[in-house]
């Protein structure tokens, strides 16, 4: 006997009732459960679900193929995970591997506010070389402010127009970020004020490379450039 059965609910009563269809209950077992069935509804509705079941499946014997052994299923898991857990090449880098192989094998999460950082510090860095080799450039390829002469102030023409296209071309990098996002009508006042201005400041250095002391066209020089920074940086938030 199972249990006392006297004891037992409906729950236990239907543990029993697998063995009861397969016909392999004990008989004592058997007839106590029988009488159970007799005054309860819902184990005599397991019962028969139960016959149900068992017979579909007799039924449909050989018809499918058979349900893969779980358990062998398990055990081959099982050994592949262990088998990843010992590898040690899964778990650290070798001992003799470079800063390189650790820097590219590190998993890397970054935030939003992170990116933005991020792309913001290139911004600045590719700007600030930009502005370094215009002046080099400007220094090595504008033989027509060569000749200026100090002004009163001290310093020379060159010298403040060099310090001015560094700031042009930091404000002009930051233009060219936003440049694509522009529609066609914003994109031509843009070009078209830009040469006019570019016009003012040819016109002015060519009158000042052949009259230096030209106090005149040394002003409109400087308003010219003035308006090329003021026109980039009104430009550089669109």
């Amino acid at each position: 006997m199972h249990q006392r059965l006297k004891e037992m609910n409906c729950e236990n009563y239907q543990i029993l009732l697998s063995d009861l269809v397969d016909g392999t209950l004990m008989a004592e077992d058997c007839a106590r459960v029988e009488v159970h069935l007799s005054s309860c509804p819902d184990c005599v509705g397991a019962r028969d679900d139960l016959r149900v079941i068992i017979d579909f499946c007799r039924e449909q014997r050989g018809r499918y193929d058979a349900v893969p052994n779980e358990r062998a299923m398990w055990l081959r898991i099982s050994n592949l995970i262990e088998a990843e857990k010992s590898s040690p090449a899964r778990s650290q880098a070798p001992g003799e591997a470079g800063w390189w192989f650790r820097l590219m094998n590190r998993s890397w999460q970054l935030s939003f506010p992170q990116l933005a950082g991020l792309v913001s510090a290139i911004v600045l860095v590719v700007a600030i070389a930009t502005a370094f080799s215009v002046y080099r450039l400007s220094s090595i390829a504008s033989p027509q402010v060569a000749g200026f002469v100090p002004t009163s102030g001290g310093a020379s023409i060159e010298d403040r127009y060099q310090q001015r296209q560094q700031m042009i071309a930091y404000w002009n990098q930051r233009v060219e970020l936003n440049k694509a996002r522009w529609n066609p009508q914003m994109r031509e006042t843009f070009d078209r004020n830009m040469s006019v201005i570019d016009a003012a400041v040819t016109d002015s250095m060519k009158q000042l490379s052949q009259n230096p002391h030209d106090s005149v066209s040394e002003d409109i020089l400087n308003d010219a450039l003035n308006d090329k920074v003021a026109l980039l940086k009104e430009f550089s938030d669109l």
